[in-house]
């Protein structure tokens, strides 16, 4: 368990069955709407999506960003703490 993955989330968000761009749209939106220090859930099953293009948002926005990939259920957990 890592330091986001660990802690409750503000908001979940799922994209589960979106592909690309929604899931980084959507949660581009949600992000928007969030006050400071809140914590993003993203339920995510587009590969491209979990392992591209919302990390490199995250890390250009300067947000704190975790990934959790569950094999059995193949899907991602994201966590994004906006500062």
């Amino acid at each position: 368990m890592g330091e986001l993955s660990s802690m409750a989330p503000t908001e979940t968000l799922d994209v589960l069955g979106r592909v690309c761009p929604y899931p980084l749209v959507l949660t581009k939106k949600a992000l928007e709407k969030m006050a400071g220090g809140s914590l993003l859930k993203i339920l995510c099953d587009a590969p491209a999506s979990a392992e591209d293009s919302i990390p490199r948002f995250a890390e250009k926005q300067g947000f704190k960003f975790e990934s959790v990939k569950l094999e059995d259920k193949g899907y991602w957990e994201l966590y994004i703490r906006k500062p």
